[in-house]
């Protein structure tokens, strides 16, 4: 909370698109955990089959559409680091179990918000309706506990159903909170934290217990995941507003016009307040929205100094994700995950 007001005083260039921190790159994990995520991968086309076709149909449809799979692989990343060997069976698992639990909430999310592309594709409630989105999602949360329970860790399926139950209270309330220009910061950050932080905490956590790592890495482990998913919803809520529809896999100005108030819009809305109210108003509490409304807040966005404020505090997160892995045998792996912390607020348009 305190940096949100933080980032609220700050003064920073109008106009600047991308944080001031060299680009990180998420290349480094990616190799280093090739061959365990080519096991993942074979566990999720095998769990996503089914007798009903249109469930791996479906699923297939979002899973296939590629992304990077950040959070399973920071579930490999965590048990490697924390000495678990190439290959070990449970951690791979889990790391299947948290990709299914992303990728039904992504089902989820885009019935919910009316969504029209995921992942540079045409949302799958589209093709196949929203009855059938919602209900494939349900089948990837039965298979993610599946998943879980097959490794005979209760630690680590507590880990897991807690995040489930955080990660839908947090849906809930972003959708008590939709367009309402009276949102504060704490309410945005604990918005950001339940629906995308606890995700990317819960992962590296589940993959430090499955290593058998003591509690204070297991600690460290969550600590560093809670910090990088909050800087990577940060720069995504920046991006929205900075980036291309390339860039987000969705639409640009999809957060704008669902009317979701993003740190970047309620920066933007304190700082102009005075002169731009009425605009506010219609277009984001009414969602009485006009051709160029969306250029228009873009604008006052950019110019006010609210995308620059959003992904400066997007950087001193990623800054406590890797202080967080200080705890944490030098190494590969480690240089791996600070890397990554980089790269979640280094995306580009």
């Amino acid at each position: 909370m305190d940096r949100a007001a933080t980032a609220l005083a700050a003064d920073p260039r109008p106009g600047a698109v991308a944080g001031s921190r060299g680009a990180g790159s998420v290349d480094r994990l990616i190799g280093l955990a090739a061959a365990d995520m080519a096991v993942v991968d074979a566990l999720i086309t095998d769990r996503m089959e089914s007798p009903v076709p249109v469930i791996p149909a479906l699923a297939e449809h979002l899973i296939a559409a590629g992304g990077k799979r950040l959070r399973p692989h920071l579930t490999v990343a965590s048990a490697r680091l924390c000495g678990a060997p190439a290959g070990s069976p449970n951690p791979l698992k889990l790391a299947a179990a948290v990709e299914f639990i992303h990728t039904a909430t992504l089902l989820h999310d885009d019935v919910v918000d009316g969504s029209q592309r995921r992942r540079g594709k045409v949302a799958a409630h589209l093709i196949w309706g929203s009855a059938s989105s919602v209900l494939v999602g349900d089948f990837l949360f039965a298979r993610a506990f599946e998943l879980m329970v097959e490794t005979g860790s209760m630690r680590a399926l507590q880990i897991l159903a807690r995040a489930s139950r955080v990660i839908a209270e947090g849906e809930v309330l972003q959708l008590t909170r939709a367009h309402d220009v009276q949102l504060n910061e704490a309410v945005y950050l604990q918005i950001i934290e339940a629906k995308t932080a606890e995700l990317f905490a819960a992962a590296a956590e589940a993959g430090a217990v499955t290593a058998g790592a003591d509690d204070a890495q297991v600690a460290a482990m969550r600590a560093y995941g809670l910090a990088l998913g909050l800087a990577f919803q940060l720069a995504d809520d920046a991006l929205d507003y900075g980036g291309s529809s390339e860039a987000l896999g969705k639409n640009a100005g999809d957060d704008f016009r669902e009317g979701k108030v993003t740190l970047p819009l309620l920066i933007a809305m304190e700082r102009t307040a005075g002169r731009e109210a009425a605009f506010w108003d219609r277009a984001v509490g009414r969602r009485e929205q006009r051709e160029g409304d969306f250029r228009r807040a873009r604008e006052l966005v950019v110019g006010s100094g609210a995308l620059q404020a959003t992904l400066g505090l997007a950087e001193r997160y990623a800054d406590d994700a890797k202080g967080a892995l200080a705890l944490m045998q030098p190494g590969e792996w480690r240089a791996a995950l600070e890397s990554l912390a980089d790269f979640a607020v280094s995306r580009r348009a």
